[in-house]
Formats: structure tokens, sequence, C-alpha cells
């Protein structure tokens, strides 16, 4: 959109600057009404490596009010026993297909990928996702807070990626997270060259590297092109203006630190790579998805201050995931790097807390000894920094949103249960009440001949 007066066809001195709506699609989310709420006599996990045997949260205003022993209710506080349970922060999955790849799975639901070219930077997965999806509401149950949904992986560049609060409503927009920067999909490897192939290419990986290197030249010099026009602008002239390019507006955007790379990778040798791409460019990738190798190269990873999305133990499904190990996530972790747990799956975001476990118990069986108060890192304070989010969320800090969950159990054990989630405060699933869970109408099914009457 662009936020233009109306010009006549003869350009004038008088005509105005040209500017381009930076956010076209703002979050219109509204948290739910909420109560001060405070919850006693739990174990809490901080999200920052932090952990207090018998713990107590207050929430209040929707934000963390206070975390410690023996806290004291303001006067009509909902007050909770948790003895015997924990608390954490809510999950934050940083790879999910939900909307753009939506239950049920059927052919006209399928909206996640933009096939049609290598470079598709232009799509936003905001205009693809379904609200109504039912694994959102599954998410919640498994306590999952925040989402982020990504368009691709065949192309190179896939488009835009959406941060949103798990708070299932009528349009996206309800649910964006106020304020999240969006991020970028983008692919390496077998994915590309495998899609596209002879008649269009990449064939190679090398023809890979080379779509990504041009698509940035391209967008520098369309940089280049609007800041010219500005600067004419600014100095009494008259330029014209230049045409608009939404692929390579947004690669600009990226350029300029404006969104945030998550980039499809699994080999170590091909991180590596797009890692000189990056100091090429001068832009910065955030984090490596999938990145089945990335034990190889976390010393490098650390170094770059670039985070890996991993799966606990998915492999060997094609050969670019052949040479992963068991304990991927807790190497990374232990050279110092930014691991996260991360889903792709519509199922596996509903026990994101199972796979964090797996992990950090693959980890300890050899030796790395890893507490679990640090990697529950891997769950929300690491994701919520590459999603450019933490200041809001992913740890259980004072003034920060209060998106928290209340385990029945330590949520390192399988037979644990999320039993409360709130998000900003608000208590949005509760196991004990089925009748307040999110229902989307997808699943209520159509009233049949009789009840029509």
């Amino acid at each position: 959109t662009l936020v233009v007066s109306a010009c006549s066809e003869k350009k004038t001195s008088k005509d105005p600057l040209v500017e381009i709506n930076p956010d076209p699609f703002p979050s219109t989310y509204q948290a739910l009404e909420s109560q001060p709420t405070l919850i006693q006599n739990v174990t809490v996990l901080d999200g920052v490596g932090g952990m207090i045997a018998n713990g107590s949260v207050l929430m209040q205003g929707g934000k963390i009010a206070a975390i410690g022993e023996n806290l004291t209710p303001p006067d009509g506080a909902v007050l909770i026993d948790g003895k015997g349970k924990w608390v954490t922060p809510g999950i934050i999955d940083v790879h999910s297909p939900l909307g753009v790849y939506p239950t049920p799975d059927a052919d006209s639901h399928a909206d996640g990928n933009e096939i049609t070219k290598p470079v598709t930077a232009q799509v936003w997965a905001d205009h693809s996702i379904w609200p109504q999806d039912p694994g959102f509401s599954r998410a919640l149950a498994g306590g999952v807070t925040a989402i982020q949904i990504l368009p691709g992986s065949a192309n190179l560049v896939g488009g835009r990626a959406v941060t949103v609060k798990n708070l299932p409503n009528r349009v996206i927009q309800d649910m964006k997270f106020p304020g999240a920067p969006y991020g970028m999909k983008m692919a390496c490897g077998e994915k590309p060259k495998r899609v596209y192939g002879r008649k269009v290419g990449p064939y190679t990986r090398m023809g890979n590297v080379a779509g990504d290197r041009q698509a940035w030249s391209d967008a520098r010099d369309y940089s280049r092109k609007w800041a010219t026009y500005r600067k004419e602008k600014e100095a009494g002239k008259n330029p014209k203006v230049p045409k608009r390019y939404l692929k390579l507006e947004t690669l600009a955007g990226l350029l300029n630190g404006d969104i945030l790379v998550h980039m499809h990778c699994y080999r170590a040798d091909d991180m590596g790579t797009m890692l000189d791409v990056m100091e090429e460019f001068n832009y910065k990738i955030t984090s490596f998805h999938h990145a089945t190798e990335s034990y190889k190269i976390a010393d490098i990873l650390a170094e770059k201050e670039v985070c890996s999305s991993m799966w606990a133990d998915w492999w060997g499904f094609k050969m670019e995931a052949y040479d992963s190990i068991k304990e991927n996530i807790p190497m990374v972790h232990k050279a110092g790097a930014c691991a996260i747990v991360h889903s792709d799956s519509d199922l596996g975001i509903q026990r994101l807390n199972q796979e964090a476990a797996k992990a950090w118990a693959d980890g300890n069986r050899v030796g790395l000894d890893i507490s679990q108060a640090d990697a529950w890192q891997w769950l929300s304070a690491n994701p919520a920094k590459s999603l450019g989010i933490f200041e809001q969320t992913g740890s259980l800090q004072e003034g920060k949103n209060a998106d928290l969950v209340l385990w029945t159990s330590d949520p390192f054990s399988t037979y644990s249960k999320a039993e409360h989630v709130y998000i900003d405060g608000a208590l949005v699933y509760d196991r004990n009440n089925p009748q307040n869970w999110p229902v989307s109408d997808f699943e209520l099914g159509q009233p049949g001949e009789g009840d029509a009457k």
C-alpha cells in the first residue's frame, strides 16, 4: 500500500514524497480479560536457567508481577495451590505449519508453498493462514503460547513468516503477536534443487547459492534506487518514483534488518556456505532450521550468534538428514550456541516438552550434564530471542507478558500434562474444564437433514 496524495499525470515540484506503508496488515490482537492470580507451592523454571523448588508466581494486569517464595497475594486474587506441580514459561514453536497446512489435510487447504518460482519473497504466510485449524487448540493443550508460521520450503526464498499468539480467533490479524518482526523463510540444500530441477533451476547446490546471491544483489540495487529517490526529493528535486516490486521490497527489508531470516538447512557445509553469503551481503541469519548437523559447527554458530532450531531425533528420511545424532541439541547448547527445539509438525507441536526431554536425557547420558532449568531455554527464551520477542515473553521475569503453563508434574516426564495455560495472564486453557476449550467451527460439523428442519 502506497501512502500518497493524488498526483496529476504531469509531474510538478509539488508532487509529494511517496512513502511505502511498512505495516499494511497490522495486528488487531486484544488480550483477554484476566484476574490477579497467584500460583503457590510449585517448582518454577523461569526459562533463563533459574529454578525455585518451592516457589510462587504472581500474575497481575496481564504481566508477571512477581516471582519468588512466600509471595503475598493482592486482595481478590485467585489462589492456586500447585503442590507437586511445575510452572514454566509458555512454549514457543519457531517452526510450525499450522494454518497454512491445516487439518484436515486436503489439497484445497495446502497453502504453504508458493512453488511457482525459486524466489517468492513477495508472499506472506499471513495471507494463507486458516485460523480455524484445529491444530491451534491442540497445540494450546500442549502448553504452546506463541508460534511462528512459515511458508516454503520448496523455494530458495519462500516468503514472510509471521509470529502469532496461540489464541484461536476469527482472522489471523486477531492472532498476530503485536510488534513481532516478520521472519523470512529461506531454504538451502536438497529441497530447492529437487523442486525446480533442469527446467527452471536451480539444479545443484551451487545453483542454489547463485540464486540467493542474485536475489540479494537485486535487492541491494532496489534499495539504492529508493534511497536516491528520497535523497533527491529532500534536495528539492522532483525525481521519478521508482517502480515498486513486492519481492525486492521484502528482500530489501531483510537487508535493512527489519525482517529476520529463518533458514531451512540440514548439512554443516550448507550452513557454512550460507554464513559466508550472510557476510558478503551483510544481513543476519537468525536461525538455521532442522539443522541436523549443527553439532559439527556449534562453535562457529556460537561465534556468529546464529541459533539452531532442531528436532530431538528426526533423521535419515533423506540424504542431507542422514548424519544426525541424538545429542545434536545438547551439544549445540554446550558449545555456547543458541539451541531451540521446534516441531515442523501439527502433531509434534502438541508435545514439545517431551521432545526437549528426550534431547536433555540424551545429552546427560553422554555426560554433558545439563540441568532441566537450562534445558527449558530451548523451548521459551531461545525461541523468543530468535523471533525478536524476548523483551515481551519467553521467560518468567517481572514486567514480561504472563505467558505461562502450570504442569501436572515434572514437564520432562512423559506423563506430565499442561493443566492451565495462560496468555497475557488470562486462563486460555483449563484441562479440568473441557467446556471452555477452544473449538474450531470446522469441528462442530454440519447439521443433518433432520436438524435442518
